[in-house]
């Protein structure tokens, strides 16, 4: 049987060049995004932990097992086997040399365990679902914000077959897992990403704190995929589930440590005293909200709201691959003010406290009544807006105001 092609990732030039210069990376990311696929290609060794055979010789002793290993090693899914990071410590400690250890994990360091901490010796990677982009194989060039930087319309073809509404909502319903997206079909692909959803909240759920139930852990999975994308207050979501506040916090920390939910944070600014401070939580791949509620596109289409919040995510997981990699070291926020008369679906400060604002419609003809909270922004930002952009579900790139573009949501990979 051939072996399937690697297909390229944007993260890889960026992980060469971390691997050739420091001794230890930590690659992390939802489960069963590639991790292990893109690691491989820079190791000598590997060692699978989630496998009881290879990780017993690292539980008996991890620094002996460790050192048995031909250099470059890929440790795979390494909090199966927690104590093993202090291993990789003394190693490093002992021996700086770049190139020596690559670790991938599909959980975020439990906190307070100093076994599960590799600082000042392990840095951090994070590989995000496949994107548009690299599925169409052009990983090479600036993305969406280093672009928007410039705020220049040049930097945006005319795509020469854009995608319409219902092709958006197809890719957004394959989502960013590569097993599903490269190789499955229909009901092969629905079932996988069912799953995916079933192991999350019972096996990787037990793995990480083994006290959830995941009756009611998957009533709170649900709650938050309806409401995706939105600045909801927290009542709403475990009264909807049935749990309690404290019940949810847990939650909400245990998904967000399996990489599946993200809440991003609200932009604050001195001369703007009147914005909401919630988070706005997401759902950090679409196809997992799609699974969890069981829905198909003719659902999403019928449902205006959930439309909304389903191309939002969708957005949003295109761009966050990117943002790591940007020149311009952007953090996303969200912004709103309290009265709910301004608000930016998203919106990234950059080094230097510039700002790149962004909003997402489902309107494939915008106009400038769309983009008044972008030009609004501009007018009490000054200098400090860089450029802001109304993200469409139409053919064309064109200018809406100065500095204000409107642009297909293919813009991202075109």
């Amino acid at each position: 049987m051939p072996a399937i092609a690697y297909l390229p990732r944007l993260v890889d030039g960026p992980l060469v060049d971390l691997f050739s210069q420091l001794p230890a990376l930590l690659i992390v990311g939802p489960r069963a995004t590639g991790k292990t696929t893109t690691a491989r290609r820079l190791a000598r060794s590997l060692v699978r932990l989630d496998v009881p055979a290879e990780a017993a010789a690292f539980r008996f002793d991890a620094d002996a097992a460790l050192r048995a290993m031909p250099e470059p090693v890929l440790l795979d899914e390494w909090q199966e086997v927690p104590e093993l990071m202090g291993a990789v410590r003394r190693a490093v400690d002992e021996a700086s040399r770049p190139g020596r250890f690559l670790l991938t994990g599909s959980a975020r360091a439990r906190r307070g365990s100093d076994a599960w901490s590799g600082i000042g010796r392990v840095v951090n990677v994070t590989l995000h679902g496949l994107s548009v982009r690299e599925r169409m194989g052009r990983c090479e060039g600036p993305g969406i914000l280093d672009r928007l930087g410039r705020a220049d319309l040049a930097q945006f073809p005319v795509p020469a077959d854009p995608p319409d509404l219902r092709d958006y909502i197809d890719l957004a319903l394959q989502g960013g897992f590569p097993q599903p997206v490269l190789h499955l079909t229909g009901t092969a692909r629905q079932a996988w990403l069912d799953t995916y959803v079933d192991q999350l909240v019972t096996r990787d759920a037990e793995a990480l704190d083994g006290a959830r139930d995941p009756v009611l852990l998957r009533r709170y999975f649900e709650a938050l995929c309806v409401n995706t994308a939105g600045i909801v207050d927290d009542k709403t979501i475990y009264g909807a589930a049935g749990i309690s506040r404290m019940t949810a916090g847990a939650y909400e920390r245990l998904l967000s440590d399996l990489y599946v939910l993200e809440a991003l944070p609200a932009w604050t600014n001195n001369r703007l005293s009147r914005l909401v401070k919630r988070p706005k939580r997401y759902m950090t791949d679409p196809s997992l909200v799609t699974a969890a509620l069981r829905l198909d596109e003719q659902a999403v289409l019928r449902d205006g709201n959930l439309l909304g919040r389903f191309i939002d995510t969708f957005v949003l997981s295109q761009i966050r691959p990117e943002v790591e990699l940007s020149t311009l070291r952007p953090r996303l926020y969200h912004l709103r003010e309290k009265d709910g008369r301004h608000e930016i679906d998203l919106l990234a400060e950059l080094a230097g406290g510039d700002v790149i604002a962004i909003e997402i419609k489902g309107t494939a003809a915008p106009t400038l009544a769309d983009a008044r909270h972008l030009t609004w922004l501009r007018d009490q930002l000054g200098p400090r807006f860089r450029a802001g952009a109304v993200l469409h579900t139409g053919p064309r790139p064109f200018a809406l105001s100065e500095g204000v573009f409107a642009l297909p949501i293919c813009s991202l990979w075109n």
